[in-house]
């Protein structure tokens, strides 16, 4: 009965029998029996999914829903929404985790039984790691909490007055969000949902269930929510250094409190706006470490939940851009004790927060936009953080390294004062050197070396020296003029690397050894032939005949495999993307496939090489993998490249044109006489990529040229 409330789409029926989402339109016309639809809306119904699954077996179309789709299904389609899905699953999980046990006592029986018993069972392991709210509070306002790591009443350095004494929050505006033991009625419709963790944790960990199913959810909602690339929260959390008391007033899903290293002396203290965020990253810091959690539900600028906290670290990726922080309401709040921010200065609203909230000698580090290193109304409040030496540093990022990925975020890096003189410089850090071309992305691995070895240099002493175009400690007497510009761009001086006369004489000669074998590769002149009359075939056919193999791309992705993109593909370029992380099977390319972008309106297929093989394939692509004693990959891959053969497969939307790749044609001819077309094609391939490299040592060689003699290292003669 509770399996009939989970609800499936159309789409997850497809995703359940590896099928496009045509083919179900084509079932519910074509099948009387179909299952109908239980809700949605007319335009997207949705299904139950024990029916759905009955309906599929029956046809015989399904021999058995794969477990983690099956869990992922009742999760999307739970009564009560996928979010309240996901915190009955990580309770449940924790329970798994901690008293596997006791767990399996309580689900010996049915799932009224499991309902019933549950909530007391779930009531002692959350209270065993998160304590009750009362208790919450005692930890975070008793001295002997506030005495490991701040300084004693006598001497309040850096330690205002608690937020509620002069700004009261509203009541009730900033509560404890661990998460709370939900009633038998509440945990009946998820018992379904329950046993099917259960299975699942079984196999993979309750860890890595629970780590599934959020990012499921997260990456089937990309524009609800604003992540942090677990690369870079690893990143702060270094910059940030060992800490046992670690604060993220913006927590979100938990990425940076997930990045501090665990262990049973840390206390973790998270808040966020959203009750139901709050309560997944409690769960998921509780999974992932024996630290103690405290998570809130709150504004944190009008409402903090923690103000009597001195960290020892703040990691936050604040909100960007916000007018409506509290401005108004907040002209005499003790934490400006840098300056009133204005309106449009958000941002710094969040550095001093976090100020507020560190002991002394605590570090604080904030990824902020570029725009509040350098906005006039801002510059103030700048420069009283560099006299009073609470600015540490400032990194340019590349761009590409977090959202919005088309501008390159910076990060600060903040020292709450002690009582040591303040330091007379700042550290100015500009990675923009790794960025990456295409989809890829930026160097990580590079941008995380560069920016510690910096750092760290900086914290001894004397600087990391000066390293043109990457990272100087400027003296904060340099930064205060007029504008007291931050943008570590305008402080450092330029690279040579690109520009000296040796590397461009290199990059010329280069490129006269590319022209020439561009010559050589050029085709010879076609001769004129009337139209061949060849009979035809298609992909969709040569596929159900065994010729080849038809895979599409985008299920899933799996660390340090290499993504080939449909950028890739147009571009000629090496595998620079990546996907989610999954279990999920991923289509993996090999030598000889023929690779072809669904999306764009252009005539491109691409022969997988050696080089290329063993990457994942990306989203919008689709792999043919010809049988060799049938077809040549290369004579598949020209005839696909036909503009005929593109305009007769294509449809069109109103924005995109879309490929059918099943319906591409190709002349049925021996196999000999394939090779013969597909040397051709072969050396047409190789002139097109000798054409692109000539591109772009061109390109290369006028910016170097430009760069050169603007900063005189090549002279104009």
């Amino acid at each position: 009965m509770q399996d009939n409330a989970t609800e499936v789409t159309a789409a997850g029926i497809a995703r359940l029998a590896g099928v496009g989402r045509a083919a179900v339109s084509n079932w519910r016309r074509r099948h009387a029996d179909f299952p109908k639809p239980v809700g949605g809306t007319e335009t997207s119904p949705s299904f139950a999914l024990a029916e759905v699954e009955a309906w599929l077996r029956g046809q015989g179309k399904l021999a058995e829903v794969p477990l983690r789709e099956r869990v992922w299904q009742q999760l999307a389609g739970h009564p009560g929404g996928p979010l309240t899905a996901l915190v009955h699953a990580g309770c449940a999980l924790l329970l798994i985790h901690e008293r596997p046990t006791v767990w399996l006592d309580v689900s010996a029986g049915s799932d009224e039984r499991l309902a019933a018993m549950l909530p007391d069972t779930l009531e002692q392991v959350l209270t065993s790691r998160f304590g009750n709210a009362a208790a919450t509070r005692a930890v975070n306002t008793t001295a002997p909490a506030r005495a490991v790591n701040t300084p004693p009443p006598a001497a309040p350095v850096n330690t205002p007055p608690p937020l509620t004494a002069v700004n009261p929050a509203p009541p009730g505006a900033a509560v404890n969000a661990e998460p709370r033991t939900p009633t038998g009625p509440q945990l009946l419709p998820s018992v379904p949902l329950l046993r099917g963790v259960a299975e699942l944790a079984a196999d993979s960990g309750a860890r890595q269930c629970f780590e599934f199913l959020l990012g499921r959810y997260l990456d089937a909602n990309p524009r609800q929510y604003t992540l942090t690339p677990p690369e870079l929260a690893g990143l702060m959390a270094d910059l940030a250094g060992p800490a046992r008391t670690v604060l993220d007033p913006a927590c979100g899903t938990g990425a940076l409190l997930r990045a501090v290293p665990t262990g049973p002396d840390r206390q973790l203290y998270a808040q966020d706006s959203a009750p139901d965020l709050a309560a997944l990253t409690a769960l998921r810091l509780a999974l992932h470490s024996r630290a103690r959690v405290y998570a809130a539900t709150g504004d944190t600028l009008r409402a903090d939940a923690h103000p009597e906290l001195r960290a020892d670290a703040v990691l936050c990726h604040p909100p960007f851009n916000e007018r409506n922080w509290g401005h108004d309401e907040l002209a005499y709040d003790p934490r400006w004790e840098y300056g009133f921010p204005a309106r449009t200065e958000s941002e710094l609203a969040w550095v001093q927060h976090a100020l507020a909230r560190l002991a002394d000698g605590g570090t604080a580090v904030l990824l902020m936009p570029p725009a509040a290193a350098s906005r006039r109304s801002g510059r103030r409040i700048r420069a009283d953080l560099l006299r009073r030496g609470a600015l540490r540093a400032v990194v340019a990022l590349p761009v590409g390294t977090a959202p919005p990925y088309n501008i390159p975020l910076h990060l600060w890096v903040l020292r709450a004062p002690d009582r040591t003189p303040a330091a007379p410089e700042v550290l100015l850090v500009d990675t923009g050197r790794f960025a990456g071309e295409g989809r890829g992305g930026p160097d990580r691995a590079a941008v995380r070396d560069a920016v510690l070895d910096a750092w760290r240099a900086f914290e001894r002493g004397g600087g990391p020296g000066e390293r043109p175009g990457l990272a100087r400690a400027v003296p904060v007497i340099e930064l205060l003029d007029d504008d007291v510009d931050l943008a570590p761009a305008r402080h450092l001086p330029p690279e040579p690397a690109a520009d000296g006369a040796e590397q461009l004489t290199a990059v010329r000669e280069r490129l006269g050894e590319t022209l020439r074998l561009t010559a050589d590769l050029t085709p010879p002149p076609a001769g004129q032939a009337p139209p061949a009359r060849w009979p035809l075939t298609t992909v969709g056919e040569l596929a159900r005949g065994g010729a080849l193999v038809l895979r599409t791309g985008g299920h899933g992705g799996h660390a340090r495999v290499p993504v080939l993109t449909d950028q890739d593909v147009l571009a000629g370029t090496a595998p620079s993307g990546t996907l989610p992380e999954s279990e999920e099977a991923a289509v993996l390319t090999e030598p000889g496939d023929v690779v072809v972008p669904v999306l764009g309106g252009g005539s491109v297929a691409r022969v997988v090489d050696d080089p290329t093989a063993g990457a994942v394939l990306g989203r919008n692509l689709v792999l043919l993998r010809p049988d060799r004693t049938a077809l040549d990959a290369w004579f598949l891959a020209g005839f696909l490249r036909g503009s005929a053969n593109n305009r007769q497969a294509s449809s069109y939307a109103s924005t995109a044109t879309r490929l059918d790749v099943r319906r591409l044609q190709l002349p049925r001819l021996p196999l000999e006489e394939q090779r013969r077309y597909g040397a051709r094609f072969r050396a047409l391939d190789e002139f097109e990529r000798a054409l692109r490299h000539t591109s772009r040592l061109g390109e290369q060689l006028v910016r170097g040229m430009y760069d050169g003699l603007t900063v005189g290292t090549v002279a104009p003669d």
